[in-house]
Parts: C-alpha cells; structure tokens; sequence
C-alpha cells in the first residue's frame, strides 16, 4: 500500500476528513518546550501528517514574536502567535524588525486564549505582585508573549525587577534552585511546566487585584480580564485573577489556498481529536474567529469559514 493510502485509510478509520493538499513540508514555529505551544503544535503536526500525508513538524521558539517575523520572511509555513504581538508586527511594530509592516500574514484559524500566570515558592513569603518589587523574575523567552507583556505590567506598575530570560521548564528549575523569586509565564491551561512545578513544590500562584487588573488592561487594550479556574494546579484552591490574549494559527501569502482549506478545515471539524493535543483545544473552535479584527485570513480559510455559514468581513479578506 503507498504512504498516501496509508494515509487516507487511517484518516478514514478515525472518521476525520481528509482534504487534497498541494504543499509537503510545513514547519510550525512554536514555542519553548513546557510551554502550550509546543505541546499543541507539536500534536497538530502529528494530525496533518497523519490526515493530511504532510510532513508537518515544530520548531522551538521565543513565542509570537518570533513566530510571526518567521512567517513574514517565509522561514516557516505556519506559526502560532497571541494577538497582541501579531499586531505590533502588523504595523511595523515587531521587536525583532521594526519598521517593517507584517503584511505577508494571514489567519488560519483561532486556538485558544493565553493567560498570564506567575508562581513563586511558598517559602519566599510572597503573595502579592508588589511584592515582585526589586526581585528577580523569570519571564520566558525574549521576545516571547510572557517576556513582552510582563515587562509592559511592571512598567505599568511602575515597579523594577531583574529580567531572567529562558524557556518554561528552564525557569521552573531556576525558580527550584533558588536563582530567581518568580516564574512568570503566558501560556495555555493547564500549563506543562506550572503543572509539574507545583506537583513538587509547594507554590503559590499569585492572584492580581482589581486594581491591577484595571491599571494592566488600561496600558494594554489588546488584553482581556481572565480567570484561572481553582485547581487548575495542585496548590491552586481558589480561582486566580489575570489578563489573557486570543491565539491564532497563521501562514504566509505563498501557502496554497487548498493547503490553507485543508489545514482550516482538519483543525475545526475535529474537536475530541484536537482536545487530545492539549486541552487549551477546548477553545479551538470556528465561532472563535471573531477574534481576529486586523489580520487578513487567508483565501483558503475563508472558504472554509463561508461554506460552513461563517461571514469574514470585507476588510478581512
């Protein structure tokens, strides 16, 4: 039997759909391992190949801002980026090329909502943001949504802290070896890294105030009030209070418009196998797409929105 009936025979056995595709290799930029990214990417790709017959695969990366300069120059196919970052580099605002407007973007498909999140160790004594004041955090990768958006909350804040910079798992470890006084992070629920952190740490997950929140979401318009459920971690009894930002799937201009359709069309007509990747896929839903207010979706995933009874403005396409 060839690999591509292979293919179709497995995708017909799990009852998934499986579109023509014109384009064989795709890389997904995504992000540090222990991070949502990584996880849900790294299951996505597992699904378009299996589906799809594509050789899909994931490539570790500072986040967002990285993935969406990735795709504008065509390093990567796909990239998975939190909306706020998107638009800087929409309007030529991007940390890593500024000036340059990030015109060759376009949407696939909406996946989840990125909360805020930060943990310190209960023997620190810590349990409130201002008290971060002249401590030294871990953010995440440079150039990452965690790295981006919390120092933008300690500058609202008008606070200073010491910066460290790594991926999820990285700073977890530093925050066990006493090297920082707090992992801060952006990803989606649950988060791999907090997860095992808290499994076998004792922790504490710091909740913001109303003002806090209210101060955040005044300095950063692309953010939206969250609640971290209670119990999303061991150590975490009540709900959490939190900004988040949407995240959306993207390609470049060059991806094939049935390359497009079939991506679009595997990631939202199959919910109970995408929930398998990550959780955070409980949100990967097509109602979600309007979500997106700037970025062009691509000609591919507009067709599939509008057969499926979705309307994608004029300015949007």
């Amino acid at each position: 039997m060839s690999i591509l009936n292979k293919c179709l025979a497995l995708a017909l056995a799990a009852g998934l759909a499986t579109p023509a595709m014109a384009q064989d290799n795709i890389v997904i930029g995504t992000g540090s391992q222990g991070g949502t990214y990584f996880v849900y990417g790294s299951g996505f790709a597992t699904l378009m190949g299996e589906v799809l017959g594509v050789n899909a695969s994931v490539e570790i990366t500072g986040g967002p801002v990285q993935n969406v300069t990735m795709v504008q120059t065509g390093d990567h196919e796909m990239g998975f980026v939190t909306m706020g970052p998107a638009y800087d580099a929409y309007v030529g605002k991007s940390e890593l090329m500024p000036g340059v407007d990030h015109t060759n973007i376009r949407a696939l498909f909406p996946m989840y909502q990125t909360p805020l999140q930060a943990a310190v160790l209960a023997s620190s004594g810590i349990t409130d943001f201002s008290q971060l004041e002249g401590k030294r955090v871990g953010v995440g990768p440079a150039g990452g949504t965690s790295a981006t958006y919390w120092a933008r909350y300690f500058a609202a804040a008008g606070m200073n802290v010491t910066v460290s910079n790594a991926g999820a798992n990285d700073t977890a470890s530093q925050l066990k070896d006493g090297m920082i006084d707090a992992f801060l992070f952006a990803a989606g629920l649950p988060t791999g890294a907090y997860s095992q952190l808290a499994v076998e740490n004792d922790v504490v997950f710091l909740s913001m105030t109303e003002a806090q929140l209210a101060s955040f979401v005044g300095a950063e318009p692309a953010l939206a009030p969250f609640t971290v459920p209670a119990n999303t971690y061991e150590d975490q009894p009540t709900d959490l209070q939190t900004v988040s930002l949407w995240n959306f799937a993207i390609a470049g201009v060059g991806m094939s418009d049935d390359t497009a359709y079939g991506i679009v069309k595997l990631a939202m007509e199959n919910p109970d196998r995408m929930m398998q990747n990550h959780a955070a896929a409980k949100d990967t839903l097509p109602e979600n797409y309007v979500y997106n207010t700037f970025m062009p979706f691509h000609p591919g995933a507009v067709r599939w929105f509008e057969e499926n009874g979705f309307t994608i403005s004029d300015k949007l396409k």
